[in-house]
Order: structure tokens, then sequence, then C-alpha cells
């Protein structure tokens, strides 16, 4: 458990500290609930600064503040879907970030920030530490207090912003209760999943009775589940027994496919989410829209460029040396990673930096390579192709040979509107070919789907993956990887403090790399970032030993044990700021087995079997 120290910079302290009693006029919107739900929550927001004052003055105990948090987050919870759908960062930053420090960009600069709200005081209030904390938790309060104060304030003057979509809030709710609340993300400290997610579906239900909007519609089944739901989560509250399974595929699914049938508007999202709105199943391929991730466009995209850019993909001659492709490092029998430690380099002998991941679903990212240096997918290819130690060329000698070759030219010349082999196309056709490389046939895939069985343990590592174990709170589901939901529109980096070797190799060393801190991203030059990583996705990762950037693990029981022990800091070595808790984990060797009976169902490689090149 980690403590945060606010020192708030002086640029923020203008919220200022405001008393809502004059603020009791009432919220003019078109549904009455959200109305009285927004106020609900500032009475309860009343409450919790009272009692956080009182717990600091020693005049109640810390049971009772537990119970303010948690009432308060209960009201918070209700509203969640309408609130954090309209106003989405004010709610990241403000009313229910995670506990971690955070970057903050001013202008040409960037401040380093602690975590604030809700979700950051359930896990100080329920921690050990709540006793020695209470200062620290009383300045956490307040800030929140004159948060939400100013944003209340400001939605009784100008209204609250529902604007005309009504069903996409509640199908985005579904993803963030699935992905981020029934997995212990949202209450890292209590793990009150399940009444938390009863108020949460309480909050649909009765959006869904008091809006006119809704009326038009036959709700009935929809209501029926969501009662259903509420009652289920009451007779299942116990984190560790929670069925992610059943609960998906009886409740979540269902309503997230009865929603789909409403009107969503898609267009309010398409340049905001990766998420695809017209999806009916968490666990299908159409989940994301890669066309958000990447410069290409769904209309320019064609079975034929990806041809193209299969071709390319595989052309030794763009590089320097005319021995390298992209499966140099790529290899699609291996899930398009190389079984390296580190990937070799253009120089006979030495290694890249890194281990080569795979580029199985990479397109489903907003940030590329393990410092996360480079924003989109044609970035990534870029920084390959000037690499001194990768490709060593640039774009116009690629162009020249593009140019020189009548197959390529023709190709160009037929798929391009403008005819031409240029910097762009040449990117397009790569980032078309990357594109298709996505991984939703999975045994796991098909379990969900109900199209096949999967064996008792692998269901039995997926509940321990979704809860006890704590991976799908960095690897968040359905990807599997820090693209973090329910908009999927930023990835997260993690420091765990990954060693030099195996842990069993003694004496345990801290690995040298210090990752995202030196990625040349100015804005992100913080000690936040010192020993942090990409947080790849766990898809296909029985394929892709060795494990860690630093491909220094070479089996998952290796990781698993990792893990287990706390990362870095549980081990022992000094870690600054490490986001993994350093809490052990106590998994016993049945469920060491059973979580790499699941990952071992995320295998899907089948798109592979027809692009594998002879040589």
């Amino acid at each position: 458990m980690r403590s945060y120290f606010i020192l708030i910079p002086a640029i923020l302290v203008v919220l200022f500290s405001m008393s809502f009693n004059d603020a009791d006029r009432g919220l003019k919107t078109e549904n009455t609930f959200i109305s009285q739900g927004l106020t609900n929550f500032k009475i309860e927001l009343e409450y919790l600064k009272n009692d956080a004052e009182l717990f600091s003055e020693n005049r109640i105990s810390v049971e009772k503040l537990r119970e303010t948090i948690r009432k308060t987050r209960n009201s918070f919870k209700e509203i969640e879907f309408f609130v954090a759908y309209h106003y989405p960062e004010f709610t990241k930053t403000h009313l229910n970030a995670a506990p971690l420090f955070h970057i903050e960009a001013a202008g040409t600069t960037a401040f380093t920030l602690p975590p604030e709200g809700l979700q950051v005081l359930e896990e100080l209030i329920f921690s050990d530490e709540a006793e020695n904390e209470k200062e620290e938790i009383k300045t956490i309060t307040n800030f929140l207090y004159n948060s939400y104060a100013n944003f209340y304030l400001s939605t009784l003057k100008n209204g609250v912003s529902s604007g005309t979509n009504k069903t996409l809030p509640l199908r985005i709710e579904l993803i963030r209760i699935y992905s981020l609340g029934v997995t212990g993300f949202d209450t890292p400290g209590s793990l009150n999943i399940s009444e938390e997610s009863a108020h949460a579906f309480l909050g649909m239900r009765n959006y869904i009775s008091d809006d006119v909007y809704f009326k038009s519609y036959k709700t009935e089944k929809a209501i029926q589940i969501l009662d259903q739901t509420i009652q289920y989560l009451g007779r299942n509250n116990d984190f560790e027994t929670f069925d992610r399974i059943l609960f998906y595929k009886k409740f979540i699914q269902p309503l997230y496919e009865e929603f789909g049938t409403w009107d969503g508007r898609p267009d309010d999202l398409k340049n905001f989410s990766g998420w695809n709105v017209s999806n009916k199943d968490f666990f299908k391929a159409d989940f994301f829209d890669p066309y958000f991730y990447t410069l290409l466009k769904s209309s320019e995209d064609s079975e034929e460029l990806r041809n193209l850019g299969e071709k390319i993909f595989y052309d030794t001659s763009f590089s320097a040396n005319g021995k390298m492709s992209c499966a140099s490092c790529h290899l699609p029998e291996n899930a398009y990673t190389d079984l390296n430690s580190k990937s070799l380099s253009n120089v006979e002998g030495k290694t890249v930096l890194r281990n080569s991941p795979s580029l199985y679903n990479a397109v489903f990212a907003k940030r590329f390579f393990y410092d996360m240096r480079a924003f989109y997918l044609e970035q990534q290819a870029e920084h390959v192709i000037y690499n001194k130690e990768e490709f060593d060329t640039d774009y116009e000698k690629i162009v020249a040979k593009l140019n020189s070759d009548k197959n390529y030219k023709k190709s160009f010349s037929t798929l391009f509107k403008d005819k031409k082999i240029t910097k762009q196309n040449f990117s397009k056709a790569l980032s078309s070919f990357v594109a298709s490389l996505y991984s939703f046939e999975s045994d796991f895939d098909r379990f969900m789907r109900n199209e096949k069985e999967i064996s008792e343990d692998a269901k039995k590592g997926f509940n321990l993956f979704m809860g006890k174990a704590n991976c799908a709170t960095c690897h968040f589901a359905p990807h599997f990887s820090g693209l973090v939901p329910p908009f999927f529109n930023e990835n997260e980096s993690e420091v765990l403090g990954v060693t030099k070797k195996p842990i069993s190799n003694l004496p345990v060393e801290l690995d040298d790399d210090k990752g995202r801190i030196n990625s040349n991203v100015k804005k992100e030059s913080s000690w936040i970032y010192e020993n942090s990583f990409k947080t790849m996705t766990v898809r296909n990762i029985a394929l892709t030993k060795p494990y860690f950037h630093n491909g220094a693990f070479n089996t998952l029981e290796e990781v698993i044990e990792f893990y287990n022990e706390g990362g870095g800091e549980g081990l022992g070595l000094p870690m600054k700021n490490q986001t993994l808790p350093a809490d052990k984990l106590n998994l016993s060797e049945a469920e060491k087995k059973q979580l790499i009976s699941f990952l071992n169902t995320l295998t899907d490689i089948s798109k592979a079997k027809t692009q594998v090149k002879k040589k």
C-alpha cells in the first residue's frame, strides 16, 4: 500500500472552497433522476468532508469514515454512467482518478501531479495506514469537495450537458463495470465490487425508467435483466469467489446487446474512442475499430492494400544491408515475435535495446514501443526505418527502390488515387497489413461467445486473472493490455521493478533499463516514469517468450512468481514509484497452474497460417 502526500502546486489552488448550501435550488435537466443524483452526490460529499475533518481530530473511528466513503462512492456510482460519459476528463482527473501520480501538460511544459478523487480516498481510508494519514485524507477530501463544488455550481448556471445521446453512456458503463469494476481496479482498498456495481446498475435502471426518451423503446427486457443483475450482486459479494464468467454471460453481454439495439448515434464517439459501438460482444474481433488507431482510413483500406503491405513486410531490400525486413524480428509462426531476449540488430553479434513484442493486436494502441515514444503506428515504423541498428535508411531511399521495381510501381499506381509512390502511401500499405493482424478467435474468445468449452482450470484461471491475482487491473479486458477502458483511447505504462534475471537467480537485481523516462518525449521526463514500461497484451503469451522488455524471464511460471512476490519492491529492491502493489498475492501452486491454463487459452495465430512466407 502506497501513501500519497499531497503537494498541490500553486497553479492548482484556484479551486476555491465554497459551501453547497446556496446551491440547493436544483439542476435543470431533462431527466429528474440525474438532477437528483447529482444533488445526492453533493450531499454525500458534504458528509464525507465533515467526517474527514472529524477523523483528523480523533472524534470518529476509521470504521465510521469507511462507512461514509462507501455511501459516497455508491452515490457516485449511480450517476457515473452519465457524468463519466458527458464529462470524461473531469471525472477521470478530479472525481475518480486512479491512485497514481500523473503528468498534466501546461503549454510547452508539464507538471507531475498527485492523484485525487474517490478512488484515491478509498484506497487510503481502507488501508492499514489510515490512522497515520489523517491530514492527507482530509486534504484529498477537501480538494475533491471543492472540485465538485465548482462543477456543480457551473451546472446550476449553465445546465447539464446531456446532448442527444442516451444509450451509449449505458453501454460504456457496462464496459466500465466489467473491466474496471469487478476486477477491483476501482476499489483497491475495500474490494467492494458487488455493492458498487449494484448501485451502478440501479442508476441505469432509474435513468431508463425516468427519461421520456426511452418511452419509444421496448425497455421491459432491459429492466428485467437489470433487476436480476442487482439481485445477483446482492447475493454474491465475495471478491475472490465472484464468478466473472457467469456475470458476463448472464448479465453484462445480454444487456450490452439489448442496449445496442437502441439508437446509439455512433458518430458521437468516432473521434474520441477506439470502441466500435456496433459491436455486440466484448470477445468478438470487431470490438475495437483499428482505424481509430492509425492514420489509414477505412475508406482507403482493401484486401489489395493489405497484400501490398504484406509484401513490403517481408521485403529485405529496404534495409541498408539488404538483409533485414520487418519479419526478421516478427515471425508469424511465433505470434510475430522472434523468441530472442533482445532482437538482433543489423550488426552481427549485437542486439537492439529490448525484446520484440507481438504484432498481433498491436494496432490497438495509442502509444508504441515499450517506452511509448511513438504516438501512432506509422511513427513506430519510422523509428525502425531510421534506427542505425535496424533498417538504417530513410524514406527517400525506400521510395527510390520502390520506383525502380516495375511490380511495386504497378501496385501503387493501381491502389492510390495519386498513383504515386510516396512516404505516406508506403506507410498506409504497411499499416493496412499490421492492422489486419487481430487475434480474437482464441479458445477463450470462443468460450465467452458460447461457441466451445474450456477446462475448469482455465475458467478458474480467468477468475483469478480478473480477481485475486490482480492481473486485470493492468491488463484490461478484453484486449488484456494497458489500453485503458472504457474509451480505449490511451495506454498505460507500469513500474514493476523488473529484475535482470528470474527471481530464483540470486542476488536479485533491478534491470538497468530506465524505460519511459528516457523516451525523449520531453513532457514525460518525470521521475514517475523511471523504470516504467508499456503494458503489453497477454494474448498469445504462450508463444511470445521470453518475457518483459528485457526478455529475462523464460517461462510463465517465472513471470507469475515475480508478480506473486510483489514485483521489485516486494522483493526488497529500492523503488521510487512502483505502480504494481508490493503486497504478495499469496497464490497457491494450484492457482498458479490455473492462471497459466487460462493464459494458454488466449492463443490464436490463425491469421499467420496463410501469411508464412518461404525464404
